[in-house]
């Protein structure tokens, strides 16, 4: 597995089918009518703002973490490759370039939760509502450097 920067022209749609799947395996309580919208988000406004390094698996990219500074906007995994020490390999990746590092996780993603927690991170708030206002508990963890 090779760690690099994305690159927009080469990579924005294999990210947003990654995310697209890894979406629909972590957060089934979304549904496919939020997924849709949010994709377009994705597209449109988060790839573009985010620093982001993609995980490469024989020229296919297979996992991708986008950075806001040191915020983890975002960590995922094709659900295929899951499992495979890839997730861990971008978040480290990220904590070697930016030291402390916070994420938010859906409280109802038991999975990541449990994933960030193995990779030290603690938890350090909890809202009510996600970004979009819908109500789906989330989880500021934070991870010193």
């Amino acid at each position: 597995m090779t760690i690099r920067p994305y690159d927009a022209a080469r990579d924005a749609d294999a990210c947003l089918a990654v995310w697209r799947d890894a979406s629909r395996a972590g957060h089934p309580f979304l549904g496919e009518n939020a997924l849709a919208a949010d994709a377009v988000l994705v597209r449109d406004v988060y790839l573009p703002k985010a620093e982001i390094a993609v995980a490469e698996e024989d020229g296919r990219v297979v996992g991708f973490v986008a950075l806001l500074g040191d915020i983890v906007g975002g960590l995922f995994v094709d659900p295929a490759w899951h499992g495979r020490g890839i997730g861990r390999a971008l978040v480290l990746h990220a904590a070697e370039r930016k030291g402390g590092l916070a994420v938010d996780v859906y409280e109802a993603n038991t999975g990541a939760r449990a994933f960030y927690r193995r990779l030290g991170f603690v938890e350090k708030g909890r809202q009510e509502t996600d970004s979009r206002n819908r109500p789906h508990p989330l989880l500021r963890l934070r991870r010193p450097g």
